[in-house]
C-alpha cells in the first residue's frame, strides 16, 4: 500500500459513548471513580449532567482509528493530550492525517472530536507498517 504526507485517515466513529461500557471499563481498569458511574456525583462536582468516559477508553478510540487505517501495523509511539471530557451519549469521531513517511515508519497527527463541541483529545503517533 502507498502512503503520502497529507493523506487523511479514515474516521473511526462511535455513535454514542456508552455508560454501560463505562461500567465495564471501571471494573477492568480498577477505576472506582464515581464520575464514570454516577451522574449525581458528576452534578455534585459541577462537572456536567452525564457520566464521564474514562480517559483510557478515549485513547482506545484513537488507537482503533489508527489500527483500522493501518491493518497489521504496530504502534511504535503515541502521545495524546486531553482537552475536554467525553460524556455518556456523546458521538465521538477519531480522525487524523499522515505527517511523515520514512520507509516503513508512518507518523500521524490525530484528534478525537465530540459532535458539536470539537476536539477533546489530540495527539501524534508513529506506526511501523
Amino acid at each position: 500500500m502507498s502512503y503520502a504526507v497529507g493523506d487523511a485517515l479514515p474516521p473511526f466513529v462511535v455513535e454514542s459513548a456508552s455508560p454501560e461500557a463505562m461500567k465495564a471499563w471501571a471494573v477492568f481498569l480498577a477505576d472506582p471513580n464515581p464520575i464514570h458511574l454516577d451522574v449525581e456525583v458528576v452534578k455534585a462536582k459541577g462537572l456536567g449532567d452525564r457520566v464521564i468516559n474514562q480517559g483510557p477508553m478515549n485513547v482506545a478510540f484513537m488507537m482503533n482509528m489508527l489500527m483500522a487505517a493501518f491493518p497489521g501495523a504496530t504502534i511504535e509511539a503515541m502521545d495524546s493530550r486531553f482537552l475536554d471530557n467525553v460524556y455518556g451519549g456523546d458521538k465521538v469521531t477519531a480522525q487524523g492525517a499522515i505527517t511523515a513517511v520514512e520507509g516503513n515508519r508512518i507518523s500521524c497527527e490525530f484528534t478525537l472530536d465530540v459532535a458539536g463541541r470539537g476536539a477533546v483529545n489530540s495527539g501524534t503517533a508513529t506506526l511501523l507498517v
